[in-house]
């Protein structure tokens, strides 16, 4: 059963058949229930075109159900009607008393229908609630690890560990944000060695991870170059170095024609970790700063500050 279908049809009984006199129903069914009288009074007022009388209740029903249809309250007003319906005892109202108690017994059936649809969708809305609690509490519980992860790197002297640890990070982290990823791993015989790949808005990105006391530069990011020009077409690169990179990077990397390689840092890494920015959205504007200005370094200052005035 389709119980909009009934819902209808129970309240058009009602609109036709519970009160004799069409004022008196408007006041006692179509008022409280919520329909406006700016929606009823012009379906009163029309003629029937074979008598040119005034139309029966019947006809009105159906004309009245059209057009709350169309409101956004609309299924809210027709429950209305039911639930008033349900509850009625002033049956010398009626025309006809039989079919005015039938309503009745039927609106009482639906309902309870009705009833037990609400109770299932707010209990649905429940778990639903409860479920995105529980994977957000996991989602910040599992970023603090991270951002705990980071830390406890930024000060270990095993520089060998941290560089492997730096990549387990960013897996991890790219895993949170549901963005398909690469681990390490070598290609053409084994002539390269790929830190990482994801992919995003279907293109992929080669990843170049550095945690070194010195700054990165220019020839670090040739290599990552190099693995570019030698994968797919829409293929990209991000490199990664926690302590940044010489000054005369950027500008170097804005000389190459195609605009290939993102820069992220640390401090990058961190806010990601520590704050509600979303790894996914930092990276889209970064790579649009690139193919748009440019830019292969877009700054999480400046990315936040652009951010407040959107």
């Amino acid at each position: 059963m389709d119980l909009r279908i009934e819902e209808r049809r129970v309240a058009n009984e009602a609109i036709a058949t519970l009160v004799n006199i069409k004022s008196t129903m408007a006041d006692m069914l179509l008022k409280p229930a919520g329909v406006p009288e700016s929606l009823f009074q012009p379906i009163f007022k029309q003629r029937d075109p074979n008598t040119n009388q005034p139309i029966s209740k019947r006809q009105i029903a159906p004309l009245i159900l059209d057009a709350l249809e169309k409101r956004v309250d609309g299924k809210e007003i027709i429950r209305n009607i039911i639930r008033i319906t349900a509850r009625w005892n002033n049956f010398y109202l009626a025309k006809d008393e039989f079919l005015a108690r039938a309503t009745v017994q039927k609106a009482q059936e639906i309902l309870k229908e009705v009833e037990d649809e609400e109770k299932e969708i707010l209990l649905q809305k429940e778990i639903e609630t409860r479920k995105r609690d529980e994977e957000r509490y996991q989602f910040i519980k599992q970023r603090q690890l991270l951002l705990q992860m980071f830390d406890d790197l930024s000060i270990s002297e095993d520089y060998q560990k941290r560089g492997y640890l730096l990549q387990h990070l960013l897996d991890q982290l790219f895993r949170l944000f549901e963005i398909p990823i690469a681990r390490s791993f070598t290609r053409n015989e084994g002539g390269e060695q790929i830190d990482g790949a994801f992919r995003l808005e279907g293109w992929h990105y080669l990843v170049e991870c550095r945690w070194r006391a010195k700054l990165a530069n220019i020839r670090e990011l040739d290599g990552l170059k190099g693995q570019i020009d030698r994968s797919g077409k829409q293929t990209m690169g991000l490199f990664l170095s926690i302590n940044g990179w010489s000054e005369n990077v950027p500008n170097l990397l804005k000389q190459n024609p195609d605009k290939s390689i993102v820069l992220m840092e640390g401090y990058d890494l961190r806010c990601v970790l520590s704050t509600d920015i979303d790894l996914r959205e930092l990276l889209m504007a970064k790579i649009e700063k690139l193919k748009l200005e440019s830019e292969p370094y877009y700054s999480i200052r400046q990315y936040l500050v652009d951010r407040n005035l959107d």
